[in-house]
């Protein structure tokens, strides 16, 4: 197996590990095997769609975060942070270059995995949210 495989496959592998801890918190904290089989499918449905949706959004943050829309609010940041030390306006420099510099330091990195797996996991949710509402809504 070649090392790039590798990395992929741990990556998925921890994005996944990290989904199921999530989904395991919230199935702890819903007192899943006392309830009853309808309100455990909606624990699982609200387990699985939860940890996917965080990790969606997650990797929707990395991606606008990559793309240097959050560029201007470090800037911002430092700016106001230099303005308290002594002689630290001397170290500021020009927007364009403070973006220009961050932006070539910001490696291309693909995020995909992270997005894979939370989608995976809502679909799994929406299919517990589906299987609730065939066999027990109106029931």
């Amino acid at each position: 197996m070649k090392e790039e495989t590798k990395i992929t496959l741990r990556k998925y592998a921890i994005c996944f590990g990290i989904e199921v801890l999530i989904v395991f918190l919230v199935i702890w904290s819903n007192d899943f095997f006392t309830q009853s089989i309808a309100v455990n499918l909606q624990i699982l449905s609200d387990a699985f769609f939860t940890a996917g949706i965080l990790m969606a959004m997650f990797a929707g943050m990395m991606y606008i975060s990559g793309e240097g829309a959050l560029i201007g609010i470090g800037f911002v940041l430092r700016s106001a942070f230099l303005t308290f030390i002594p002689m630290g306006r001397l170290k500021q420099e020009k927007y364009a270059d403070y973006r220009a510099r961050k932006l070539g330091a910001a490696k291309e990195r693909s995020n995909r995995h992270i997005l894979v797996t939370g989608l995976i996991f809502v679909l799994i949710g929406i299919a517990f949210s589906a299987i609730w509402y065939v066999r027990f809504y109106n029931a």
